[in-house]
């Protein structure tokens, strides 16, 4: 039986989603927990694998289960979540095809970038939001964010070590919404696509917040874009902001009435 997961985790004490020798991940809290709950000795897949100190919304992740084990396949979050960490959660479990691959099924991805606007840290932001020093013109970012729509060649919005075969990804939105929390200006960057590079939403996401501070100009995204040279962007943004929303893969996994997902 092959079922899949629907995840939920802070990421900060995390060193990233895959296994690691040394390191606490995700992937290996959800082993483990699968190991304590029904003795199984699996390989969990993920859609993707987050980096050190990225959260999830919407994490999904499949794994062979044994037919012999006497459990309802939407009953196996709650199971696993007697053994997983406070800062992990599965949020729904179901059975899914055979052929079904967390990664390689996946047709879209959403991810959320949050940043707050303030010269000083603030400790009920800072958690899973990124601080951002200057002021932003929200419609400047809004329109860099239109330009970074569609199909391109994103390799400038790549960090160094990515081993993707190709580097050209199609966005389908790129959307960006402005909030107050705490008294604190913050803006909601979020980004559907295809597939992402290493790093790509957070670049994304500083080159839209330097587009909107001014310190960016359109020529240099545009000519990003065409060449491909990442000395023309700003600076990657940190982890903390990013939040994997969802995973859809063009059919529903789980029962409609649990938390949504596609």
């Amino acid at each position: 039986m092959n079922i899949a997961l629907m995840l939920s985790y802070d990421g900060t004490d995390f060193s990233g989603w895959q296994v690691q020798r040394n390191g606490r991940t995700v992937q290996g809290e959800i082993e483990r927990a699968l190991s304590e709950a029904f003795s199984l000795s699996v390989r969990v897949t993920g859609s993707g694998r987050t980096d050190a100190g990225v959260h999830a919304a919407g994490q999904i992740c499949n794994f062979p289960f044994e037919d012999t084990i006497r459990i309802a396949p939407e009953k196996i979050a709650d199971a696993l979540n007697v053994f997983l960490p406070p800062n992990v959660r599965a949020l729904k479990s179901a059975a899914v095809p055979e052929p079904f691959d967390a990664c390689r099924s996946a047709k879209k991805k959403t991810y959320r970038y949050a940043v707050y606007f303030s010269r000083r840290e603030h400790p009920l932001l800072e958690r899973y939001a990124a601080r951002f020093a200057y002021g932003a013109d929200f419609s400047e970012m809004r329109r860099c964010a239109r330009i970074l729509e569609g199909e391109h060649d994103f390799s400038a919005f790549s960090a160094a070590g990515s081993s993707a075969k190709t580097t050209v990804r199609t966005v389908y939105s790129a959307t960006v919404e402005e909030e107050e929390r705490f008294g604190v200006p913050c803006a909601r960057i979020d980004v559907c696509g295809n597939g992402f590079l290493y790093n790509m939403v957070r670049i994304m996401a500083g080159a839209i917040l330097g587009f909107g501070a001014g310190r960016l100009s359109e020529e240099e995204v545009r000519a990003a874009l065409q060449t491909g040279n990442r000395e023309l962007l700003g600076k990657t943004m940190p982890a903390n902001g990013l939040t994997l929303l969802s995973v859809d893969y063009g059919f529903p996994l789980f029962k409609e009435g649990d938390q949504t997902s596609k």
